[in-house]
């Protein structure tokens, strides 16, 4: 009978880069990078990983399509790699892979790596997905933008709501304001100054009612973890033992694209994967259980949908909790985009997934600094690829061994 995994795989180290326009370093810098820190921290050595991981989407770009840059770069000892790509999820699933691998019994150690360098394409945001979206791309939306599709998303929302407009805005500007002011405490991320809402309210329009702060950047980074069983955790020392609680990941199977109920005010996906997530760590209260989030700020409008899509906010409501500073660092509630987020690091896709689990570790660990959080006890980190109607959605929960 499955019984999830929870509890079975020991997160024993981690790292990651600096966030931000990395011109001076390549893909494989940048691994190096993440991986030094990760390997550092795990206070093992390179030749006892037995296998592991590398998450990248634009196989065109800096690492090709096999996993041979991880496994060069790193000068792993000739071990199986595995290159994984499943839009935004892609670093998720590359620690996916390496949890399932130590929890099947098949390895001991296993590394998970996310990597994505964006900045030399010459692009100013992401490239054109083209074949990845298969004929979808050509046939049904080619004119469809990210920021146009989640437009929509906010649109939406507001009319089955009747959220008026400049309520519904300056709801979005204060998620953008409570994510910079966090980015400002982390030296890591690529965006670090505060901003105000009247800089958000009065910034240009990007696809109504998106303006310019309510939009992720392009950026390059890598972030990666090592993992064991428990028992070698333990065995090797480690005290407060960090384990995976939950790992669930939910793809849209064309239901949101045909003739139905749902009216593209949410993600069929995240509301799914949310549910069976919590029941796999088993959480009963996510909103009194969870101690901190990293969501998927692709545009601030994704996450205000996902804190209801999350089972956090009530249908409806979660206006009402952002203005209410819910989920501010220090508003007394749940904080969500500790690190900054998406807002602040950009998202260089492969590496995005990992970076958040690397916050929620620092922070089960005590070490995140100006940004610490007090006595946490789970933390949550969720993906999001593609578009409303039709997407990926990944969402990881770690917490410390046995609570």
């Amino acid at each position: 009978m499955a019984t999830g995994i929870k509890d079975k795989v020991a997160i024993i180290g981690m790292g990651c880069t600096k966030f931000g326009e990395r011109w001076d370093v390549g893909a494989e810098e940048l691994m190096v990078e993440a991986f030094i820190e990760c390997l550092e921290d795990a206070g093992i050595d390179r030749n006892e990983i037995q296998a592991a991981w590398q998450g990248t989407y634009f196989e065109e770009i800096n690492v090709g399509k096999s996993a041979l840059p991880l496994s060069t770069t790193l000068r792993l000892p000739f071990i199986p790699v595995t290159r994984t790509e499943n839009f935004c999820a892609s670093g998720t699933e590359a620690f996916r892979g390496a949890v399932y691998a130590v929890a099947s019994g098949a390895y001991d150690i296993c590394l998970a790596l996310g990597v994505e360098k964006l900045k030399d394409t010459g692009y100013g945001g992401l490239l054109n997905p083209g074949s990845s979206w298969g004929s979808l791309s050509w046939l049904w939306w080619p004119n469809v933008t990210a920021p146009g599709a989640f437009a929509q998303l906010a649109s939406a929302y507001g009319a089955k709501y009747g959220i008026p407009d400049d309520e519904l805005k300056r709801a979005m500007a204060h998620i953008s304001v409570k994510s910079h002011a966090n980015g400002a405490l982390n030296p890591k991320a690529h965006l670090r100054k505060p901003i105000t809402e009247d800089q958000v309210m009065g910034a240009p329009i990007i696809a109504h009612p998106l303006g310019l702060f309510d939009c992720c950047g392009v950026s390059d980074g890598a972030a990666c973890a090592i993992v064991t069983t428990v028992e070698k955790a333990k065995a090797m020392g480690k005290k407060d033992i960090i384990t995976a609680k939950a790992l669930q990941l939910s793809l849209s199977n064309g239901e949101e694209m045909a003739y139905n109920d749902w009216d593209g005010d949410h993600f069929m996906t995240t509301d799914q994967c949310s549910t069976r997530a919590y029941k796999e760590a088993g959480i009963t209260n996510p909103r009194e259980e969870i101690s901190m989030m990293e969501i998927h700020d692709c545009f601030s409008i994704t996450e205000l949908v996902t804190y209801e899509d999350l089972h956090i906010s009530e249908r409806g409501q979660a206006v009402r909790d952002v203005m209410d500073g819910f989920y501010d660092l220090d508003g007394g509630g749940l904080p969500c985009q500790v690190d900054g987020g998406l807002k602040c690091f950009g998202h260089p896709i492969g590496a995005s997934g990992l970076r958040m689990l690397y916050e929620m570790y620092l922070q089960l660990y005590g070490r995140a600094g100006e940004r610490q959080i007090e006595n946490p006890r789970y933390g949550l980190t969720h993906n999001l690829g593609g578009v409303p109607f039709m997407n990926v959605c990944s969402i990881a929960i770690i917490g410390k061994y046995g609570n």
